[in-house]
């Protein structure tokens, strides 16, 4: 391309939907109209400002606290890190430090054989653009773990139960996190992730619904929930989705199995839209509670189709369960 070419696609043509396409224009300038993938990405990596923020909290959380306060190697005075003695250094000196800090580098990195980034690495889990959109929608453009707006920081998907521990590719069984959240959560103890798969395997001998499971009974499932028809329905096509873990009622799920619930009560109401053209509405809900008609204390969502006449009087839905309150219109 021309100079002019250039200049008029730089200033009027380019598409301005992420920093991607300057950056990446401008680092083939500055290395005379060459470079790879990984310069290009370095470049971009240097603007995001919440990679930085991570690494912002690693100093002053993790390595400045220990060299500092455990260590005594260095001081801190407001925002800066001293290192003691520096004055003293000559510049040999200066110099030898600096490569037995390159040689312990080299010795760890490898020890650890490239392993030691296993914990950031994104190219693991593969997630489509789709799925990805689908997640974050869900979550309302907010991170699941603080709150954040995507439009404050960058949002990724983030397994709930690791693959490393049976964690299944489905989207029930992935979450919205800014990329600090899940940067934090790939730092913690093992046993934190081993404490969350043994809470979702949870499980009661005695508990009809926890027998239920993995039976012919079972129209379809995801990581945490599954989805059944009534024993004793209502109307036709009345369905239950059930958590497979062992909880008493609705008040007692996670986040991510109202995630998963949600995705089968959707599916579920598509469906059967689709096979029967008389459904006109739904009751959806749940009983928790002896006292409000709860039998089967695990909990268990009831699907229910209607259809126009199906009692004489709709009015009130779900206020029904108290019969002369249904019809507030009265």
């Amino acid at each position: 391309m021309t100079y002019e070419e250039l200049k008029t696609f730089i200033s009027q043509q380019m598409s301005l939907s992420h920093v991607y396409q300057p950056v990446m224009l401008k680092t083939l300038l500055e290395n005379n109209g060459r470079a790879n993938s990984e310069t290009i990405a370095a470049q971009i990596l240097a603007k995001d400002p919440t990679q930085l923020q991570y690494y912002v909290d690693r100093v002053k959380n993790m390595v400045g606290r220990v060299l500092t306060k455990e260590r005594g190697v260095t001081e801190r005075e407001g925002d800066d890190y001293v290192l003691k003695g520096f004055t003293t250094l000559s510049q040999s000196q200066i110099n030898v430090l600096i490569t037995l800090c390159d040689a312990r580098l080299e010795e760890y990195e490898a020890a650890r054989e490239g392993k030691q980034w296993e914990h950031r690495d994104r190219t693991r889990k593969p997630i489509s653009g789709s799925v990805r959109y689908q997640v974050i929608k869900r979550a309302k453009t907010r991170c699941e773990a603080c709150g954040i707006s995507l439009e404050e920081r960058n949002l990724e998907v983030d397994h709930i139960v690791p693959k490393s521990l049976g964690g299944k590719d489905d989207i029930s069984n992935y979450q919205a996190l800014c990329y600090l959240c899940n940067a934090n959560k790939g730092n913690r103890d093992d046993t934190n992730f081993t404490e969350t798969a043994d809470i979702y395997g949870t499980r009661q001998t005695d508990c009809l619904f926890c027998k239920i499971q993995g039976s012919e009974r079972v129209i379809a499932e995801n990581t945490l929930s599954y989805l059944i028809e009534d024993a004793y329905p209502v109307t036709i096509g009345h369905s239950l989705v059930i958590p497979k873990r062992h909880v008493a009622d609705y008040f007692g799920l996670t986040q991510a199995e109202i995630n998963a619930t949600n995705q089968l009560l959707t599916e579920r109401k598509e469906q059967l839209m689709s096979s029967d053209s008389s459904i006109t509405g739904f009751n959806v809900g749940m009983n928790c509670g002896e006292d409000a008609g709860q039998t089967i204390f695990h909990c268990h969502i009831h699907l229910i189709p209607r259809r126009k006449g199906d009692v004489s009087d709709a009015t009130g839905g779900v206020r029904g369960v108290i019969p002369d309150k249904a019809n507030y219109k009265k």
